[in-house]
């Protein structure tokens, strides 16, 4: 969804809700899979305005920043692919007015939201994912759990585990195009 956005994709189709090789649930529970949370995540944090991205040469880190959707700020999601490797990662902001001369790091007043998605007990082909260190699975009334943030410090870096999503946002993060 993040590369379909960077080149101005509307739309994007999942292959199945239901079925298929991987939907979105499972076909015969209609328990959602993994990759569902991913998805709701992205529908409920990331706005439809694309923000540019540029990050040091990690080809196992996927970057993707929008303006966050119905409220201030930006949300960021992080991938990273790599088996072992985790990123501490410090945000940074290339303001225009002096032709993109000043660049200045960021440290926001307000705490950041975070929710970072990961494997159960690091099983990547199990049917549980964790948000925050919390199994995802439904309630006993078949709903949807909880899917509250982590509010962290902004002055500290974004840390993100080894084969993990991580979804930021930022409040206080004043990007012209989201004005």
């Amino acid at each position: 969804m993040g590369m379909a956005a960077t080149y101005d994709q509307k739309v994007f189709c999942r292959q199945a809700l239901i079925g298929g090789n991987y939907g979105l649930l499972n076909a015969t529970t209609f328990i959602p899979n993994p990759d569902y949370y991913g998805a709701l995540l992205w529908h409920r944090l990331m706005g439809s305005i694309v923000l540019a991205v540029t990050k040091e040469s990690y080809p196992d880190l996927r970057v993707y920043a929008h303006c966050a959707k119905k409220k201030p700020g930006v949300s960021v999601i992080f991938i990273n692919l790599s088996k072992y490797r985790s990123f501490n990662i410090t945000l940074s902001n290339l303001n225009s007015k002096d032709a993109g001369k000043l660049n200045f790091e960021f440290v926001g007043k307000q705490n950041r939201e975070e929710y970072h998605l990961t494997s159960l007990f690091g099983k990547m082909k199990g049917g549980i994912v964790c948000l925050n260190d919390v199994p995802m699975v439904q309630t006993g009334s078949r709903d949807i759990p909880a899917m509250d943030p982590r509010l962290v410090d902004a002055s500290t870096p974004i840390s993100v585990s080894a084969q993990s999503i991580a979804y930021v946002t930022i409040r206080d993060f004043e990007a012209p195009a989201c004005v």
